[in-house]
């Protein structure tokens, strides 16, 4: 089993959410990453081995160690404010 584990960013902006809708959509999406790691997007260039994954409005950024089964879930922002 892949284990997650969340940044402090992450956790700032997940707590800080106000519509349960949208914290729902989230878990969700973190449940897809976990059963299939590689559902993401690639990044290219300086971001390159990070995933994103889209939750309108926001994108999930993520890490994959696959020789650790390890996923490390980044940032969850906006994209205007990338």
């Amino acid at each position: 089993m892949v284990e997650i584990e969340f940044m402090k960013e992450f956790k700032i902006v997940f707590y800080n959410i106000k519509d349960n809708l949208l914290k729902k959509r989230v878990i969700k999406q973190i449940e897809k990453i976990r059963n299939n790691p590689k559902v993401g997007k690639p990044m290219r260039n300086v971001r390159k081995g990070i995933r994103e994954l889209r939750i309108k409005p926001f994108r999930l950024s993520y890490i994959h160690f696959s020789d650790k089964d390890l996923i490390y879930i980044l940032d969850l922002y906006h994209k205007k404010g990338q």
